[in-house]
């Protein structure tokens, strides 16, 4: 007999896998599906005995839907792509009949389903009508019932909240990233809602999911909600944040982290200024560009920028006008050590982590309510974290970051600025 359930004790380790930056041995992917298959399945096995007997754990009724008591558990294992996987199975005693698990014997012989199951929780948002098609047997009957359904896609939805909530203070962030996605939703008519999402680079060179929340059109008071939000958690001022151009957000993250370097999203930059030039000009432009974003340094970036300007300001000015807006923030990535630049330039992780989520979402019209859309866009961009690739940190960044950390602090004199004596900012975009 258990004192404590296995599945408290698989919420636990779950949790705490979640909560610890997903450490262990082993592929930490392959963790994750380990532990999200034993407790989906743990969760789905206890639901389907307290199905049968009408009632909970220590919970008496005067009208049980059958007779029989709870009898502990016997040691099974699932096979799945990571291994073997232990299962608690759950005994009864004194049934009319011998109790047995019609779950246990589905999943017995369908491992394939089980990795598809725990896929599309995490990646579909759990989708009631999903999970009774994975879950139905050879003659068309679901084998779990609709409350059953209900209560596992709950699990999700617990998952985020502690996500959303866990301490932000061990996190020794680097760089910080800022963007949304829209969703539309069906209670609001064919309005779309933000998803305002942040992830960050640390100092040893992880990539970790910060932040998931909604934000009515990215507006400034949604943004300082979400920023104080991670603050309030814990979160330390990062050496550089990179956005796009909107306005609110910026706005924000001036306000937020005043000493910290704010960089304009080049992919972004690229795009607006490439679509205001014909066609047949593409790549001589996109050359051009790229020798303005991949300059040596600062100083260099403002030379090439401006050497731009000058070629194209007079029949092209509405181009040169998109290069020219928020320039000092669309180069402020060459402040920092040149193996980095390519990582922070942009906010291209997180674009194609959406693209994914898009592609999930796209045979949903809308979704019923923001807790969907927020689950949904939670389990696609949990998953796609636990897949990026740390960022090299030798001992030349080490430096570098320790250098202009304190270049950043309030009251000293970034170097920076001395440097642009020789390029000056105000006449390059005067």
């Amino acid at each position: 007999m258990y004192r404590i359930s296995p599945k408290e004790r698989i919420d636990k380790v779950f949790r705490e896998f979640l909560e610890g930056g997903c450490s262990g041995e082993g592929s930490v992917l392959g963790n994750f599906y380990q532990l999200a298959i034993q407790k989906v399945v743990q969760e789905l096995l206890e639901q389907e005995v307290e199905s049968y007997l009408g009632r909970g754990p220590y919970e008496r009724t005067s009208e049980p839907a059958n007779k029989g008591y709870r009898n502990g558990y016997k040691e099974r294992s699932l096979r799945s792509a990571e291994g073997r996987i232990p299962i608690h199975l759950p005994q009864l005693r004194d049934t009319d009949e011998p109790y047995q698990s019609k779950l246990w014997s589905f999943l017995k012989g369908n491992s394939d389903v089980l990795e598809y199951l725990v896929a599309e929780m995490y990646a579909r948002g759990l989708s009631t009508r999903d999970i009774e098609d994975i879950f139905t047997d050879e003659d068309g009957h679901c084998i779990m019932s609709k409350s059953q359904v209900s209560q596992v896609t709950e699990v999700l939805w617990e998952e985020y909240q502690s996500f959303k909530n866990r301490d932000l203070s061990d996190i020794d962030l680097v760089y910080l990233f800022l963007d949304a996605i829209y969703e539309p939703m069906r209670r609001l008519g064919n309005t779309r809602e933000g998803i305002l999402c942040a992830w960050g680079i640390t100092k040893d060179g992880n990539r970790v999911l910060l932040h998931l929340d909604l934000g009515n059109k990215e507006s400034f008071d949604n943004w300082m909600d979400f920023l104080r939000d991670m603050v309030k958690r814990g979160l330390k001022s990062p050496i550089t944040i990179t956005t796009d151009g909107a306005p609110g957000l910026i706005k924000a993250v001036e306000q937020m982290w005043s000493n910290s370097i704010r960089i304009r999203c080049w992919a972004h930059k690229k795009r607006n200024v490439l679509e205001k030039f014909p066609e047949s000009m593409i790549p001589e432009v996109r050359s051009y560009l790229d020798e303005v974003r991949d300059a040596a340094d600062y100083a260099r970036g403002l030379q090439r920028a401006q050497e731009f300007i000058e070629r194209y300001e007079r029949d092209y000015r509405s181009a040169v006008a998109s290069l020219k807006d928020d320039l000092e923030a669309s180069l402020a990535h060459l402040k920092i050590p040149e193996k980095h630049r390519k990582y922070v330039r942009t906010t291209n992780l997180i674009e194609r982590a959406f693209e994914e989520e898009r592609r999930r979402t796209k045979v949903l019209p809308r979704f019923f309510d923001e807790k969907s859309a927020l689950k949904l866009a939670f389990s696609v961009l949990w998953r796609a974290s636990l897949r990026w690739q740390k960022v090299r940190f030798g001992e030349h960044e080490q430096k570098q970051l320790s250098k202009l950390e304190e270049q950043l602090k309030p009251g000293t004199r970034s170097e920076f600025k001395e440097k642009e004596v020789a390029y000056n900012l105000k006449e390059v975009i005067a």
